[in-house]
């Protein structure tokens, strides 16, 4: 990505915080650094601090002996960098910046061992997280961004036709997660985050553990998996059935399907998030497994593969173009079998855009 987008984006983030009541926000390492300056170093008990405030030049405090690393950062040339040296404290070389008053948003993933220090140094400054303050910092995608996570869906749908063709009956649950993480490598990504693997009675824990349970002939399985591809995110899941499954089985896939299936259809610009949780959760209800249906609908995706916007019930944020999520519906029969199907969707100017299109068919395997 061109330096001058990292630039366009601290401005932005600057603007956006003036706009929310705020006098700017404090960024330390983790993807809200990387995301607005390219720069991506090591979360320690040193502090790495970027100062954004609308009207200013934005500010980076880094440890002297990382600032060589900073400023060869993508968007160094729209950052004044500052180092400080070990005896040195260094939140009060931040403290001039901050004032003496004000709100700041804070990155979510702000350690608290410096949040309490800025805390201390200035005793009249207020914070708050950026998931509170600033949710749509990085919830509107842009249109190299949306083709970031459009290949990071298309290397996870490969992975996904590449494990259907292995076997599954008398294999650990472990044995297909390893299997997938060695696939999404295999296809690109430079990182696996999860591969949730639960078969049978352990497909009902929706963040199941892939464990040393063996795979049997009869069983559903759940498989969740992702990771990143060139520094975005991929998130899928689909339910496999070893064998053929019983017509209870295969209902309850088809009303996950339906309850997936309306969910996407009801995206489209203005419409609240909560309201894509509530079409899936109707579906699912109406057929009697409301009850089972225990998670929210959807996260957003980006950068990290969970980020706002989330769909779930109490959240009126309404949707955007650009804005890209899970849609991941899901029934889990406790000590049975679980079904999920997710697609990562991106709402468009005018309804959604599937970036996973892989078959929501039950498929069969051995």
């Amino acid at each position: 990505m061109a330096p001058s987008a990292y630039v366009a984006r601290m401005e932005r983030a600057a603007v956006s915080a003036a706009d929310a009541g705020l006098a700017g926000v404090i960024v330390t390492p983790g993807p809200d650094l990387a995301w607005l300056t390219g720069y991506q170093p090591a979360m320690t008990e040193r502090l790495t601090a970027l100062l954004l405030s609308a009207g200013r030049r934005p500010q980076l405090l880094v440890p002297a002996l990382e600032r060589p690393d900073a400023e060869h950062a993508p968007g160094a040339r729209g950052l004044t960098i500052t180092g400080w040296t070990d005896g040195q404290d260094p939140y009060a070389a931040l403290a001039p910046l901050l004032g003496e008053r004000g709100r700041y948003g804070v990155s979510d993933d702000a350690w608290a061992l410096h949040l309490l220090a800025f805390q201390r140094v200035c005793p009249g400054v207020s914070y708050g997280a950026f998931t509170e303050v600033l949710p749509m910092l990085r919830a509107v995608k842009d249109a190299y961004e949306v083709e970031r996570l459009a290949a990071a869906g298309a290397a996870a749908d490969a992975v996904y036709e590449d494990i259907v063709k292995l076997r599954f009956a008398g294999r650990r649950e472990q044995d297909v997660a390893a299997d997938l993480a060695r696939l999404l490598l295999e296809r690109g990504h430079s990182q696996v985050d999860f591969t949730v693997v639960g078969s049978g009675p352990n497909g009902a824990n929706p963040h199941h553990d892939a464990g040393d349970r063996v795979i049997e002939t009869g069983d559903m399985v759940v498989m969740d998996f992702g990771g990143l591809l060139d520094g975005y995110g991929s998130d899928t899941t689909r339910t496999v059935h070893v064998g053929e499954p019983s017509a209870e089985e295969r209902k309850v896939h088809d009303v996950v399907r339906e309850a997936q299936q309306a969910a996407f259809e009801a995206v489209r610009p203005g419409v609240a998030c909560q309201e894509i949780d509530r079409v899936a959760r109707q579906v699912i209800r109406r057929a009697g497994y409301g009850e089972y249906f225990i998670h929210r609908t959807g996260h957003g995706i980006g950068v990290t593969t969970h980020e706002p916007p989330y769909l779930v019930e109490g959240e009126h944020l309404p949707l955007v173009p650009g804005m890209c999520f899970s849609i991941e519906p899901g029934v889990y029969l406790p000590g049975r079998f679980g079904v999920r199907i997710e697609d990562i969707v991106t709402c468009t100017e005018s309804a959604g855009r599937r970036l996973n299109n892989t078959s929501r068919e039950l498929r069969i395997v051995a």
